[in-house]
């Protein structure tokens, strides 16, 4: 694998000049190029469209490449193509053509690879769409994304013995408050399907770095994982795979979509436990090197 920067319609991935940490950072949430035909197709107005999108993450994770990782950011907006669903999970309410297959939660409340709905179960579209389109979108950005995130997961492992893929979002406030029985609910969330996405005691560290940057931190309450983790989080073939969601009170405001006063030192707060997740992992690899050897 050739490990440099690139930029396609997919992705963008910023590369560390010295690759030095197996710890991998991913963004599949927050792309913003919005696509002409698309804003003309939509029913919805351009804020209400972004609501359902991890506005800014990308620029809260920002340059990690001094601490020797890459980091991986969709260009797609999720409402656009879901890259946290599998290719499958089309929803026959949105897409042409399609049949139901067995009863998927996600697909039920519109949230499947070609999203029906944004935030709050609002439609996106007046109708259906082609199952042409559906597949178009699925093989010029879906499947790039992927391809480059399982690059770097198995190059990972090939330089370092391991693979550490810390997925990061954002959550509306009230989902991880309406799950509190706390006045002061988590403001970030990490999620490793309950210990079958990435090794207990590597979960426990990342908690740990989150807590000692200043964050109040829940496990896999509400959210543990989607497709994502459960593609690449293969902790016996030690493919680790960790998401990070993140309170967008933090950092966002919730009617402009536009990062708030808070932006600053919530992106120092968060990126002083990234880096402390990378260094931790740099450190591990400094001294347990290739697996195979």
């Amino acid at each position: 694998m050739e490990i440099r920067s690139k930029e396609t319609r997919a992705y963008r991935i910023l590369a560390p000049d010295d690759w030095c940490s197996s710890v991998i950072f991913a963004s599949p949430h927050s792309g913003r190029a919005y696509e002409d035909a698309f804003l003309a197709e939509t029913i919805l107005d351009p804020v209400t469209l972004r609501s359902s999108e991890d506005a800014y993450v990308d620029q809260l994770i920002g340059d990690v490449a001094p601490w020797g990782c890459p980091v991986i950011c969709a260009q797609a907006p999720r409402a656009y193509v879901d890259l946290n669903r599998a290719a499958d999970e089309l929803d026959p309410a949105v897409v042409e053509g399609v049949t139901q297959r067995g009863i998927n939660p996600r697909i039920a409340s519109g949230l499947g690879v070609i999203p029906r709905v944004v935030a709050h179960g609002r439609c996106i579209y007046r109708g259906k769409l082609p199952l042409a389109e559906a597949q178009r979108r699925i093989e010029t950005f879906w499947q790039p994304y992927h391809d480059a995130v399982d690059a770097w997961m198995r190059a990972s492992v090939d330089r370092f013995g391991r693979a550490i893929l810390i997925d990061l979002h954002s959550m509306p406030h009230e989902a991880v408050a309406s799950f509190s029985k706390s006045h002061q609910p988590a403001e970030i969330v990490v999620g490793d399907r309950f210990g079958a996405s990435a090794d207990p005691e590597m979960t426990q560290f990342v908690v740990a770095c989150f807590e000692k940057a200043g964050f109040r931190v829940a496990l896999n309450t509400p959210f543990a994982g989607a497709y994502i983790l459960q593609q690449y989080g293969k902790p016996n073939q030690q493919h680790h795979a960790l998401q990070i969601e993140i309170d967008r009170k933090l950092y966002l405001n919730p009617k402009t979509l536009q990062p708030s006063t808070d932006f600053a030192q919530t992106r120092s707060k968060l990126r002083q436990a990234l880096r402390d997740i990378a260094q931790w992992a740099k450190d591990l690899d400094r001294d347990q090197p290739l697996a195979a050897e």
